[in-house]
């Protein structure tokens, strides 16, 4: 329903794919901010509970979020990265530009533009990968 009554909204200074997925945050945002948090006394938590509800466990790893990439180790991953890399990183894979434009925009061929981004995704998938590693070595 969101993209039927907001599609008029879209220039076209980005790829439509990225103006869609920034669409889909947004409602699922929304969403969140509706249904608000709820909020649990500290106190109460920690006092066992008489019914046969599970305890709450404070400090434990979510395992659901295991192997996970928090947002400031791939901002730093990212600030890391050489220059040129960042540059094109950025431009393609967050803004959205597609490698024609990126050519266009850096005065490179379009080859270069590729090159430079698929080096500046290995770096960063070994970053990252580190990171993981550091993270799990130190729990």
């Amino acid at each position: 329903m969101q993209l039927h009554r907001k599609i008029g909204t879209f220039r076209g200074d980005s790829a439509f794919s990225t103006w869609l997925h920034r669409l889909a945050v947004n409602v699922v945002l929304m969403h969140l901010r509706k249904k608000g948090l709820s909020l649990t006394s500290l106190d109460e938590a920690m006092e066992p509970s008489h019914d046969d509800a599970p305890g709450r466990s404070f400090g434990a790893p979510d395992l659901s979020l295991t192997g996970s990439i928090d947002r400031l180790t791939l901002e730093r991953a990212v600030a890391n990265l050489p220059a040129g890399y960042r540059l094109i990183f950025v431009l393609h894979d967050v803004e959205g530009y597609e490698h024609n434009e990126i050519a266009a925009m850096l005065e490179c061929s379009i080859g270069n533009s590729k090159s430079q981004l698929h080096k500046a995704r290995l770096k960063l998938r070994d970053a990252l990968h580190s990171s993981l590693r550091n993270k799990e070595g130190a729990q």
